[in-house]
């Protein structure tokens, strides 16, 4: 039997391992102790990073980790963007690129990218990046003028799978622009494999915990056996109840006090983390952090433990201010309120 906890002591504690009340970590350190965190939307991942590190860190900080190589930005698991370290990034596509691959195939087919166009894609991207790193348009007009239309989906879907395939990711900023340059990769194979993914799983606990293995195989999408097998060799994993399901996290039961009110961007983790949110996230709060469940998930406010509504800034910074507009779903007492409006006064608006 685990060690049991309640679902408030469980909120709290993931309160602590998502670091959203910051931590004395550096940038690069707050991805290398998560392994990756989700990166669709580049602005909210560079936020996402910001208010997990050491105090007085901005988003420019979080973009100097990007230019000097600490972090990278690529498809480690999916065809979804994650940041993370080029480390983390070669034991994952390690384990994860001949699925994502057999996994796309039709849509290759449904796009026309056939094996003699993929690989003649990739000898043209590879050899224009020896000489610099190109943005996102740059490579596309390359392509083109190739004879490889990238028009209508199949520009997107090579970058993903020479990404996948270990040979490019997205790393340094242009200079004069909000964008990431596509850039060749280093070979980051793990010498180790099973110790690697057994390092991933610790850090997706420890960032996360408590967490369950539905919620590993999720994020990881790899099949659970293999998780099982990684997830044994993690010395310091401990099982434990969260109203009576199982769950793990790292280290023995610290159970932290009152966690106070936090915004989070769009597409964090504290949401995105998790296969299943009903422990932080209630249905209502769900729909309008994901209205029609649409694929975009807008930001978060967070009280306690308690995802209670969402956040915006206002359209019109001249006619209305910079302030974080709240818009609340969950009924909350004024101690809350109180806590989220100093949220909003600490918000960081440059």
């Amino acid at each position: 039997m685990g060690f049991q906890l309640s679902g408030g002591d469980a909120r709290r504690m993931r309160v602590r391992s998502q670091l959203l009340t910051g931590s004395d970590l550096l940038p690069a350190g707050v991805v290398q102790r998560a392994v990756a965190l989700q990166g669709q939307d580049l602005p909210a991942v560079l936020r996402a990073v910001a208010l997990r590190s050491e105090p007085g860190t901005t988003v420019a900080d979080v973009r100097a980790a990007f230019n000097d190589g600490a972090l990278v930005r690529s498809w480690p698991m999916r065809g979804t963007l994650f940041a993370t370290t080029p480390e983390h990034l070669g034991t994952l596509l390690f384990f994860t690129a001949e699925r994502i691959h057999r996994a796309t195939v039709r849509r290759r087919e449904e796009l026309g990218l056939d094996e003699r166009t993929v690989g003649r894609a990739r000898d043209v991207l590879l050899e224009a990046l020896q000489i610099r790193p190109l943005r996102r348009a740059e490579v596309l007009s390359l392509w083109d003028a190739a004879g490889i239309p990238t028009a209508g989906g199949p520009g997107y879907h090579l970058l993903m799978h020479l990404a996948v395939a270990g040979h490019v990711h997205w790393g340094q900023f242009h200079p004069d622009r909000p964008e990431q340059l596509l850039t060749l990769s280093p070979d980051h194979s793990p010498a180790d494999p099973e110790a690697a993914l057994a390092t991933v799983v610790r850090g997706f606990v420890l960032a996360r915990g408590p967490v369950t293995e539905a919620d590993l195989a999720w994020w990881a999408k790899l099949p659970r056996a293999v998780l099982r097998r990684a997830a044994a060799a993690v010395e310091d994993l401990t099982t434990v109840e969260v109203d009576g399901t199982p769950a793990w996290i790292i280290g023995d039961p610290d159970l932290p006090t009152v966690t106070g009110a936090v915004l989070l961007p769009g597409f964090d983790e504290w949401i995105l983390g998790y296969t299943d949110r009903s422990l932080t996230t209630s249905p209502a709060v769900f729909e309008a952090l994901v209205p029609g469940r649409n694929g975009i998930f807008r930001p978060a406010v967070v009280v306690d433990g308690v995802t209670v509504g969402t956040w915006r800034l206002p359209r019109s910074t001249a006619r209305s201010g910079t302030e974080p507009v709240v818009d609340l779903v969950e009924r909350i007492p004024a101690a809350a309120r109180r806590a989220i409006d100093q949220a909003v006064a600490a918000w960081p608006h440059g």
